[in-house]
C-alpha cells in the first residue's frame, strides 16, 4: 500500500509514530503527538494503518465497574445495612423490634432485605427484636465491614477496573440488585512495523483529499493538484436497514402472484362459519374425529348458524343414504342442530365450496390464503392458528392428470421442480393424492389433492368435475426460510427478521 492510498488522518499518525519507532505508543501518547482531541481519530487511523500492515495493534480488553442506580442511592445515603447498624446502636434494647423499624422511617421494603443482611453479619431477632453481638470483637467486626462496604462503592464512583478490585468484595457486590453495574474497556497501544518503519517519512505529508466528485468541484480547478481517495471495492459493505415485508407476508403475496400468472382468481371468507359448510358439505361423516373438541374451536357466540333448510335436507339425503349419486351415504342419522353449531374454520376448503355453491354452472379456477384454526398444542411444527392454501378447478374436462400438471407448475414456479404424487385417502375426494416435493435430497408431504366425490358436489349442483388441492403456508414457508422451528416466523426478532431474504 503506497502512502499516497493513506488518508490525511494516517499519515499525520505514522508520522508521529516514526518520531520512536520502538515505543508502543498508547491512546493518550497519540493524541498528544497528534494534537487530537477526539480519541476516534486516533482509532481510526490506527486501525487503517494495522490493516495496511504499517503498525501492529494490540488490544486489551477489560471489564470497568462503576456504581448503578441503587449504588449511587447509597453512596449518597449511605448502604442499606449501614443506616439499619447505626440506627440499632443509638437505640435502647426495649426499641429495637420490628415494629420500631417503621416508626424509624425505613420503609417496608428495605426492612426484610436490610434484617437479612445484618444477620448474614451477625445480628440476631430474639423474640422479635434485633440483638447486637455481645463479644466486642464481633462488633467492631461488622462496623469494619460496613465502613469497607462503604469504601468499595465510594472508589467506584469513578468507575474501576476488575482487576484492581478486591475479589470477595466484588462477589458480594455483584449478588446485590443495581448497586454495581460494569462495561467493558478497551485499551490499544500501536507500535511501527518493519513495512512502517520503511515509509520515508518526508513522503506522509498531508494534502487535499477527494473521496466525491460533484458538479461544484469540477466547476473550480481545486481538484487538479488534490488527491483521491482510493476505494477498496473488495471491504464488506454495510447492510441498509430498510423496510420490507414480513417474510410470512411476502410469501403470501408471492404465492398470490403465482396463482393469479396461472390464470386463477383470489377468493375469501370469513373465519366463523357453522359446521355444515366445514364439515358436513364436504362429505365428513358426524361422527367423524375431527369433529371433536379436541380439534375443533366451537363457539358459544354464535352457538348456531342458521342454514337454509333445501340445504339441510340435500345434505342429509347424502349422508344418510347417498341422495341420487349412487353412493351409500355414511347411515345412521344426520342432525341438523349439529350441522348449525358455530365454529371457527378448520380449513379454508369451506371458501371454494361456499363459491360453488353460489356459482354451480360457472367454470371457474379460484384460490385462496387464509388462516385456520385448530385446537392443537403448540410446538416446533404445530400451531393452533395457521394458514392453508387452497384451490379448485372446475371446467369440463377438468381430470387427474390436469391437477397433477397444474401442482407441478406451481411447485417449479416456487423454486421446487421435483414433485410427485402418491395415492391417499379423503373423506371428500376420490380419488385422492398427498403431494410431496424433493427438499435436501428426502421426498416431503406438503398438501393433499383430489377430485371432489359427487356427494360434494352433486348437492352443490356443480355441472362439471371439481379438482381440488390444499397446503399448509407455514410448512412451505419453514422450507423457503429453511427452519427447523415453525414459531420463529412468529416472534418478534428483528435481527432475524432483517436478516431474512427478499421473497
Amino acid at each position: 500500500m503506497g502512502e499516497s492510498a493513506l488518508s490525511n488522518p494516517e499519515r499525520r499518525m505514522l508520522a508521529a509514530l516514526l518520531g520512536n519507532p520502538d515505543q508502543d505508543w498508547s491512546l493518550d501518547e497519540v493524541l498528544s503527538a497528534c494534537s487530537w482531541h477526539d480519541q476516534a481519530q486516533a482509532v481510526g487511523a490506527g486501525q487503517g494503518l494495522a490493516d495496511a500492515g504499517l503498525v501492529s495493534l494490540n488490544e486489551q480488553a477489560s471489564a470497568v465497574w462503576t456504581l448503578g442506580i441503587e449504588g449511587e442511592r447509597a453512596h449518597a445515603d449511605g448502604l442499606l445495612e449501614a443506616r439499619l447498624w447505626n440506627w440499632l446502636v443509638s437505640q435502647p434494647e426495649s426499641e429495637r423490634g420490628m415494629g420500631d423499624l417503621n416508626s424509624a422511617g425505613f420503609k417496608r421494603h428495605e426492612t426484610g432485605p436490610g434484617v437479612g443482611l445484618l444477620k448474614g453479619l451477625g445480628v440476631k431477632i430474639i423474640a422479635g427484636s434485633l440483638t447486637l453481638p455481645e463479644d466486642a470483637s464481633e462488633f467492631s467486626g461488622v462496623a469494619d465491614i460496613l465502613s469497607a462496604r462503604g469504601d468499595f462503592l465510594a472508589s467506584l464512583v469513578e468507575g474501576m477496573s476488575e482487576e484492581s478490585l478486591d475479589s470477595s468484595m466484588l462477589a458480594h457486590f455483584k449478588g446485590r440488585k443495581d448497586l454495581i453495574v460494569s462495561s467493558e474497556s478497551v485499551s490499544r497501544t500501536w507500535k511501527v512495523t518493519e513495512a512502517g518503519m520503511a515509509v520515508d517519512s518526508s513522503t506522509l505529508v498531508e494534502a487535499t483529499q477527494i473521496a466525491d466528485i460533484t458538479p461544484e468541484l469540477l466547476q473550480g480547478d481545486g481538484w487538479r493538484n488534490a488527491e483521491f481517495k482510493p476505494y477498496d471495492v473488495n471491504l464488506e459493505s454495510a447492510n441498509p436497514m430498510t423496510g420490507k415485508a414480513h417474510p410470512m407476508q411476502a410469501l403470501i403475496e408471492r404465492i398470490g402472484a403465482i396463482f393469479l400468472e396461472m390464470g386463477f382468481t383470489e377468493i375469501s371468507g370469513d373465519y366463523v362459519t357453522s359446521a355444515g359448510w366445514n364439515m358436513d358439505a364436504l362429505f365428513i361423516p358426524q361422527d367423524h374425529p375431527a369433529r371433536e373438541m379436541q380439534d375443533t374451536f366451537y363457539l358459544d357466540n354464535p352457538a348456531s348458524i342458521d342454514i337454509a333448510d333445501e340445504q339441510l335436507k340435500s345434505w342429509q339425503e347424502i349422508h344418510e343414504h347417498g341422495g341420487d349419486t349412487g353412493s351409500l351415504g355414511w347411515g345412521g342419522k344426520f342432525s341438523p342442530e349439529i350441522a348449525q353449531r358455530g365454529l371457527l374454520r378448520t380449513h379454508t376448503t369451506v371458501n371454494t365450496i361456499r363459491h360453488l355453491a353460489k356459482n354451480p354452472k360457472e367454470p371457474c379456477r379460484v384460490f385462496s390464503v387464509g388462516r385456520v384454526f385448530r385446537k392443537e398444542s403448540i410446538d416446533r411444527t404445530h400451531l393452533p392458528e395457521f394458514h392453508q392454501i387452497e384451490g379448485i378447478i372446475m371446467e369440463p374436462g377438468a381430470c387427474l392428470p390436469m391437477l397433477v400438471t397444474t401442482l407441478k407448475t406451481f411447485y417449479a414456479k416456487m423454486g421446487y421442480p421435483e414433485v410427485r404424487v402418491r395415492p391417499a385417502y379423503f373423506p371428500y375426494t376420490e380419488p385422492s393424492l398427498e403431494v410431496e416435493i424433493k427438499w435436501r435430497g428426502e421426498w416431503l408431504e406438503l398438501g393433499g389433492a383430489g377430485i371432489f366425490r359427487p356427494e360434494v358436489t352433486e348437492p352443490l349442483g356443480c355441472s362439471a368435475p371439481v379438482c381440488a388441492w390444499g397446503m399448509g403456508l407455514e410448512r412451505l414457508a419453514m422450507l423457503v426460510l429453511d427452519l427447523d422451528d415453525i414459531r420463529q416466523l412468529y416472534i418478534s426478532d428483528l435481527e432475524w427478521l432483517r436478516a431474512q431474504p427478499i421473497l
